[in-house]
């Protein structure tokens, strides 16, 4: 197991999320009925969902599991930053499927940040983006005010792409 760099570890599958970071909490709608929830979970687990949004994913196994390790990667040509991770906790049941992942060393930030798809009482198939971070590298202290709009919008990508990835849609 890599070591993590914040104490809070696992605080994205229940909550609350902890005090002296920036809190992101993005939901929508993704899908409707089983067929969609297993899609969207499957997207979301395999590392798909990530991909079609542009993402480059380099990770230490084809599915998401405690202590595994990815390599997430933005930007475009040179210009792109990479942030390293592992797999802190995994949700794989009848009504949700989901994981979370904190920041190693080698990350821009230091926190933890969970994609989840839910299936709802009423048949609704929910996404949520939920995650505590904060600075630790230069480039993001500098970035200052600028990191949680983008993480705001990168959420949002990723629900977008996950909605136009499962069977139905919605």
């Amino acid at each position: 197991m890599t070591h993590l760099t914040y104490p809070e570890v696992g605080a994205t599958r229940l909550g609350p999320l902890p005090d002296g970071y920036h809190h992101l909490h993005h939901r929508t709608a993704v899908g409707r009925g089983r067929a969609d929830f297993e899609a969207a979970g499957a997207a979301v687990t395999e590392w798909r969902m990530h991909r079609a949004a542009g993402t480059r994913v380099n990770a230490s196994a084809e599915r998401a599991a405690p202590g595994e390790q990815v390599a997430v990667s933005l930007g475009l040509g040179p210009l792109r930053i990479t942030a390293h991770c592992e797999i802190v906790w995994t949700a794989y049941d009848e009504r949700r499927i989901g994981f979370g992942y904190g920041t190693t060393a080698r990350h821009p930030e230091l926190g933890e940040e969970c994609f989840v798809v839910d299936l709802a009482d009423d048949g609704t198939v929910w996404f949520t983006v939920m995650a505590f971070s904060r600075p630790a590298s230069w480039y993001a202290r500098l970035a200052g005010p600028l990191v949680p709009v983008l993480q705001r919008w990168y959420a949002r990508r990723l629900g977008d792409t996950l909605r136009r990835s499962v069977p139905t849609g919605r």
